[in-house]
């Protein structure tokens, strides 16, 4: 079962798990939509993505996961916590969706073999949403970079937030950078994607996706070094442009990394740290603490969280952030047991990139991007389908008889 063997239905399908984790809240779009449109639009598309899983796979052949297993575990969880309505009955609604969403990475888990169809489903699908904030950007500058952000780049025909936008383009740069090294797309394809969506990022003034992303290649590319002479050779050059960069242009890269704000406001990481503070000191009874209050929308106190572990600390208690520990130190294990390749450089780079991002946003506890981005890396992991070898049919044993023996030996 090859990656040549994959229908092309299975791209839709993942396609349309990205369309649902894109999210409805956002800036304001040239043309108003609706939150409930935005939101049955996210919602339809996870319902026929799930539709078309299991069309394609009525047989429900899957294989052994210990990624999905784990997110299964925290669905379970999800559904304790959320049963006692502490986050009213829109709790219940998102464990729906997450149990849609785990069923649906179910689903895809029989094509998952180590391949890398489901890296070129992902650079796709998101280089078609960075599309759109590109084409939003032309038709209405000022609405795409209103003042309400600071100037910075937002979603104009889609509801898409500066974070959203720079996590996307930081993943799909990192991951065509990489198949370059591997000989596996031309320069031509690459520059065409790496250098719009690098724009797009800068844009978007968002300090955790750029960070992501060079920690994140640093680390993918350092496990090529000793195999791959390209990675080497990028990897040399990398170090020297950022050393030229920080001589040459320290002020003006100061400049964007603080985006006008004072050291304090800096310090506290933009008002985050006083909504974490806030949390932790929260009295909670012991059943809180375990299984949390139930899945919501990642804010306490009408205040965003921002923040990966705390927001499932707040919604999936001490036994959530178990389980989403469980899932980075298993991926994580996994990709460095296995031996140098193309593949395990690209979920290094996943795996390290919602790590490093799960400090300043929140996701890994619900259906969300950097999900989907620990499921590509799962799928990069998966160990080969094996062909099973054709049986060679045993011939039977031709009787021969006592006198023609006799003659033989003789």
């Amino acid at each position: 079962m090859g990656a040549d063997h994959t229908p092309k239905i299975v791209g839709t399908v993942w396609g349309l798990l990205v369309l649902n984790t894109l999210g409805s809240a956002g800036a304001k779009t040239i043309i108003p939509l609706p939150r409930s449109l935005i939101q049955m639009v996210t919602m339809g598309a996870l319902v026929a993505a799930f539709a078309l899983a299991l069309a394609v796979n009525l047989r429900l052949r899957i294989r052994a996961s210990a990624f999905v297993f784990l997110l299964t575990l925290l669905l379970v969880e999800s559904v304790i916590s959320s049963a006692n309505l502490e986050s009213g009955f829109g709790a219940l609604f998102r464990c729906f969706r997450l149990s849609l969403f785990v069923g649906t990475l179910w689903l895809l888990s029989r094509w998952w073999n180590g391949g890398l169809t489901f890296v070129r489903y992902h650079i796709r699908m998101y280089f078609a949403v960075l599309g759109s904030v590109a084409t939003g950007l032309v038709v209405s500058p000022g609405a795409a970079l209103p003042d309400l952000y600071g100037g910075r780049l937002v979603g104009a025909l889609w509801p898409l937030t500066p974070p959203q936008i720079g996590q996307y383009a930081a993943v799909i740069i990192g991951l065509t950078v990489l198949l370059v090294l591997g000989h596996r797309t031309d320069r031509a394809s690459a520059v065409a994607v790496i250098v719009p969506s690098f724009v797009l990022l800068a844009l978007t003034h968002t300090r955790t996706a750029t960070l992501g992303l060079f920690i994140g290649l640093a680390l993918a590319i350092g496990s090529l070094i000793l195999t791959s002479a390209a990675a080497r050779r990028f990897f040399t050059w990398a170090v020297l442009c950022a050393v030229v960069a920080a001589v040459g242009f320290a002020s003006a890269l100061q400049a964007w990394f603080l985006r006008g704000q004072s050291q304090e406001n800096f310090s506290n990481l933009t008002g985050r740290a006083k909504v974490w503070d806030a949390l932790l000191a929260a009295p909670r009874s012991t059943s809180e603490k375990l299984f949390g209050v139930g899945l919501g929308d990642k804010s306490f106190g009408g205040l965003p969280i921002d923040n990966s572990w705390l927001a499932v600390y707040n919604e999936q208690g001490l036994i959530g952030v178990t389980l989403v520990a469980a899932v980075i130190i298993v991926l994580g294990g996994v990709a460095l047991l296995r031996p140098p390749s193309l593949q395990r450089a690209c979920a290094i780079f996943l795996i390290s990139y919602c790590a490093i991002a799960s400090y300043t946003e929140a996701g890994l506890g619900d259906a969300s991007p950097y999900l989907l981005h620990l499921a590509l890396a799962a799928s990069l992991l998966a160990a080969p389908v094996q062909a099973a070898p054709l049986s060679t049919p045993e011939v039977p044993r031709r009787h021969i008889p006592r006198w023609a023996q006799r003659s033989e030996v003789t």
